[in-house]
């Protein structure tokens, strides 16, 4: 078998009859009309079926698409930091995670409108599910990353992953993206997993400073105005606290739709600076966990530092803490409206009503308490 057959995404050669199967599929014309709504959907599967390549994919219809959702969902999106990247160099961009689908699709759509070339991306096992998403995602540039398993098969897909992340930057030379935990942040406090930056390392045997040096770890912070799939994320956090929350079949597609297609007022990505050999150097003058466990606050720091809070954020924090710190940043008819928001969404969720409010408020809030802790 090939290096990496089943942890890469489509090489061009493939492309071809991934297209095919995917202008087969029965819900292609959904897709194309909620994306494409003004172009004849016969005429997209006539052209698309001419694909020949992963780049003339993202350009034709990717990145066109996540401009159309850009469009359809948001008041618009702002960017920082791209201006320090370097075109001659690749990165590990390492990310908070808010959103399924959109948080690195919309790296995808800034690089390319500075003139960079578009990302890897990683592309859990667990959303690997039809032959639609799995075509759609390694046409993409989405490779597979096994959640989940025994403690030896764990290590042995954490080898798999570390080891092609660093032949994608090293050898293919593309940037990489990756999220800073296991799966979404649910309750709006973005962690960095040190298992995530353990991971990166075990590929290589070079001392810390030169094998994760190598990488260019980037951390990059999105921001939506109003959190994707806020209520679900609710709803999920309020059942944790009592018992395993076990997903049901079909819900982690059902978040890609809701996240696709919710109203997400303002939305911002930032591309911080990168971490430098001075404070890998730092890091490892503590002992093995530690090494780690002060690159992970290093990255937070700066996710935090970065993230660009909305008034939704300074809203939720003065109505969790029953205060006025943060008025100047909203009116009180903001207030208002965010509340009615707040409201009528808790109304459909299970469970008590006030600890549901303080498990949402929450969501918009801790961002701002990261901010005042750094």
């Amino acid at each position: 078998m090939a290096p990496f057959e089943n942890t890469r995404p489509y090489n061009d050669d493939e492309i071809p009859a991934a297209a095919a199967r995917v202008a087969d599929n029965p819900f292609f014309d959904n897709i194309v009309h909620y994306l494409f709504p003004l172009q004849n959907p016969a005429k997209i599967r006539q052209n698309f079926l001419k694909l020949k390549t992963v780049k003339e994919f993202q350009q034709k219809y990717m990145l066109h698409a996540i401009n159309s959702i850009i469009a359809q969902t948001s008041s618009g999106l702002d960017s920082d930091g791209f201006e320090q990247l370097d075109k001659n160099r690749n990165y590990m961009f390492v990310a908070n995670h808010r959103d399924i689908l959109l948080d690195a699709a919309l790296l995808q759509v800034l690089l390319d409108h500075h003139n960079m070339d578009t990302s890897e991306i990683t592309f859990g096992d667990n959303l690997m599910q039809g032959s639609l998403v799995i075509d759609i995602g390694k046409m993409n540039k989405m490779f597979r990353i096994v959640r989940g398993g025994s403690v030896h098969d764990f290590y042995r897909n954490s080898l798999e992953v570390s080891t092609y992340m660093r032949y994608a930057l090293l050898e293919k030379k593309q940037s990489v993206w990756i999220a800073q935990r296991n799966g979404r942040t649910k309750d709006g406090n973005d962690r960095t997993a040190i298992a995530v930056l353990k991971m990166f390392s075990i590929s290589s045997n070079a001392s810390f400073v030169e094998n994760l040096g190598e990488l260019n770890i980037t951390p990059v912070v999105t921001s939506y105005e109003f959190e994707p799939c806020d209520f679900l994320k609710t709803q999920e956090l309020y059942i944790s606290q009592y018992q395993r929350y076990i997903k049901e079949p079909g819900e982690d597609l059902n978040s890609i739709i809701k996240g696709v297609k919710q109203a997400k007022g303002g939305i911002s990505v930032v591309v911080t600076p990168t971490i430098t050999t001075e404070e890998l150097q730092y890091c490892d003058t503590f002992d093995k966990n530690e090494k780690f466990a002060r690159l992970a606050k290093i990255i937070d720091d700066r996710i935090y530092s970065h993230y660009k809070l909305w008034k939704t954020n300074y809203i939720a924090y003065d109505l969790l803490n029953n205060t006025d710190r943060f008025t100047k940043f909203y009116t009180p008819d903001e207030k208002n409206d965010f509340e009615t928001y707040m409201q009528n969404g808790i109304r459909s969720l299970i469970g008590e009503k006030e600890e549901l409010k303080n498990l949402f408020l929450g969501i918009y809030a801790h961002p701002v308490n990261n901010i005042l802790s750094i």
